[in-house]
């Protein structure tokens, strides 16, 4: 793990860093010293690790929880290069839309593929954070949606460290059989009027998790139009999970 840069700004330690070639940020209590919990953001399509959502969270989960809060770009997002599979992909799967195929299962099957990438480099980013001595082997939570969701998915199955997780705005089409292991806690978002995933899919998402406690939390508005308070529940949610 490298070190690139660090700031300080209203009680919050910004770090940026890399992991191999993963870039990567992690925010922290300025002056925090010992083990805590820990929340990986997962970004959305088009995003990167300090979009202004995901940076609001991060603060917002630092100041009022304690918590240690770390985000990675995707692979083709943000800092990372492009990816020429993952271009000639987009590229034919706006085709096809064109040519009058549904979306959502040409979303799913890209998802599918980015995260077995993904799943194995979230995990060492865990496994490096986790050694330094501000943030410890505390307990684990997860927060992804859209495409955070459909990576994120099958990154809590593979995962033992991560103790909770808010997932959301995806559907069921590459993530059943991931789904179905995942047991720990889950807030589950979605969009009535998602333009992007089809509702029944998000619905079927939600269903095929085996997660004891999962919670629905259904809102009316398209993809992208998750109500602010939703934050709120979100810190209850990994304050009473992760301590």
């Amino acid at each position: 793990m490298r070190f690139i840069s660090e700031t300080s700004s209203e009680g919050v330690r910004e770090q940026l860093f890399t992991v191999g070639d993963i870039p990567g940020v992690l925010w922290t209590p300025e002056g925090a010293v010992a083990t805590r919990p820990l929340v990986l953001i997962g970004h959305g399509g088009g995003q990167h690790k300090k979009a202004p959502d995901v940076l609001a969270r991060a603060r917002s989960f630092v100041t009022e929880c304690g918590f240690a809060v770390v985000a990675v770009d995707v692979p083709a997002h943000g800092d990372r290069p492009k990816v020429e599979e993952y271009d000639r992909l987009a590229t034919e799967n706006q085709a096809r839309v064109e040519a009058g195929e549904e979306l959502a299962p040409l979303i799913a099957d890209f998802q599918a593929l980015v995260a077995r990438q993904t799943v194995p480099e979230w995990r060492a980013v865990l496994d490096a954070v986790q050694q330094l001595e501000h943030v410890g082997v505390g307990p684990v939570g997860y927060w992804g949606v859209s495409l955070g969701c459909g990576l994120g998915v099958p990154f809590v199955a593979a995962e033992p460290r991560v103790r909770a997780a808010v997932l959301g705005l995806g559907g069921v089409l590459a993530s059943a059989e991931a789904a179905a292991r995942i047991s720990v806690p889950v807030e589950f978002l979605v969009q009535w009027d998602d333009e992007r995933v089809p509702r029944v899919q998000s619905l079927a998402l939600f269903d095929a998790l085996a997660s004891a406690e999962k919670t629905l939390h259904a809102h009316p508005g398209k993809h992208g139009e998750i109500p602010a308070f939703e934050l709120k529940s979100t810190l209850r949610f990994f304050a009473r999970h992760l301590g």
